[in-house]
């Protein structure tokens, strides 16, 4: 199906806010038969998650997470560790040094994939990175403002809980649906070993 005449062209873009987060756009843009329109988009930098995996003592597979409170809900969330990449990283790095200033650790990573966090206003990308052979190593460095407990989180306690309560953060289902296509592939992400 060819798509091609649903797209808008660019005329002009204004920033209207500049932030240390996002900057706040103004994009006025032309669409097919010559309608001309104005749009907000959120102009920020990509996004990172880390999915740290790992079996406890008992062979439980487990989810390292984090708890934080979080300005924009005003409430304390469970997730996983996230961020933003920095200037001129590639979103590999940007996870490894999140895993590392998050938790203290070092893993082997595997992008799961890459999405748009929400296309009608963002203009970014979004990442997700799954962690195992998780060891010691990093430096934990938490960002200004930033406070976080890491919790031990069974996987399927995190699957059955994930969109309520603490577990509420939609970056987070998300990141929980790439994994269970993951685990699909890999059955042992979910089955407890002995």
């Amino acid at each position: 199906m060819e798509n091609s005449n649903l797209e808008w062209k660019d005329i002009s873009s204004e920033t209207l806010l500049k932030t240390k987060v996002m900057d706040v756009e103004m994009v006025k843009r032309t669409g097919k038969g010559g309608h001309i329109g104005d749009f907000v988009r959120l102009k920020t930098p990509d996004w990172i998650v880390v999915i740290p995996w790992f079996r406890d003592e008992s062979g439980v597979p487990c989810f390292l997470m984090e708890d934080q409170f979080r300005h924009g809900s005003g409430t304390i969330t469970r997730e996983f560790p996230a961020g933003m990449a920095e200037d001129g990283e590639v979103d590999i790095e940007s996870a490894k040094r999140e895993l590392e200033e998050e938790t203290g650790l070092k893993g082997r990573l595997k992008l799961l994939g890459r999405v748009n966090p929400n296309s009608a206003l963002f203009s970014n990308r979004q990442s997700f990175f799954f962690a195992e052979d998780l060891r010691e190593g990093g430096t934990v460095h938490f960002d200004e403002n930033e406070d976080l407990v890491l919790v031990k989180v069974p996987v399927e306690e995190a699957i059955e809980n994930m969109g309520s309560g603490i577990y509420d953060n939609g970056v987070m289902m998300g990141a929980l649906g790439f994994f269970l296509r993951e685990a699909e592939r890999r059955p042992e992400l979910r089955r407890r070993e002995k």
